[in-house]
């Protein structure tokens, strides 16, 4: 058979089309793989900063939030909740907040806070990892009379003061943990990122 009759321009044009619609079929086919490696939104959110807004928040008030699956305590401490807290030095493990790892630097201070008056903590006891409650009662007679407010967990009894830091002679070996944060405006924050870096 000859060849002589075949239209070049023509297989031309036919072999760039059949080049072009199998490109787009296997870019098609290869989104949905390639997709599948990516985390899913629910793990994305998990790992992601929180806004939150504490315009409702009233002094000696506490607020709950979800960050990577841990609730995340915001407190608004008033100014007899914070003159109490150098009165509990002697009681307390790390007065002064040295041990670095439970704290970002901003935090490393005697109310364990970027603003003396907002106090934000990891609500997970550093034992064995229950929830404390809040207690800001003072003197309560299950606590004793020199309770001056602060978080009590159940479980095994370890105390923690409104600075989050641990008493001494309780099962919880570190104060509770401070996360990342930054304020984007005095009724809102990010918990999640590092102050002054937002």
């Amino acid at each position: 058979m000859s060849s002589e009759g075949v239209d070049k321009g023509r297989r031309r044009f036919l072999t760039a089309a059949t080049s072009v619609v199998g490109g787009v079929g296997a870019a098609f086919a290869a989104v949905p793989f390639l997709s599948s490696f990516q985390p899913s939104a629910k793990a994305q959110a998990i790992g992601a900063p929180v806004e939150v807004d504490i315009s409702k928040l009233e002094p000696g008030q506490l607020m709950t939030v979800q960050w990577r699956g841990k609730p995340v305590w915001i407190v608004y401490r008033t100014k007899e909740m914070l003159d109490a807290l150098p009165k509990l030095d002697d009681q307390v493990r790390d007065p002064k907040s040295e041990n670095v790892d439970q704290q970002p630097k901003y935090a490393t201070n005697e109310t364990r806070s970027f603003k003396p008056a907002i106090g934000i903590y990891v609500g997970i006891c550093t034992h064995l990892g229950c929830s404390p409650t809040f207690r800001p009662d003072i003197a309560p007679p299950d606590l004793g009379p020199n309770w001056r407010g602060g978080f009590f967990c159940p479980c095994h009894g370890s105390r923690f003061d409104l600075a989050g830091r641990v008493f001494a002679g309780v099962p919880a070996p570190v104060n509770l943990e401070v996360p990342p944060h930054t304020y984007l405006s005095d009724t809102s924050l990010v918990i999640g990122i590092d102050q002054g870096v937002a």
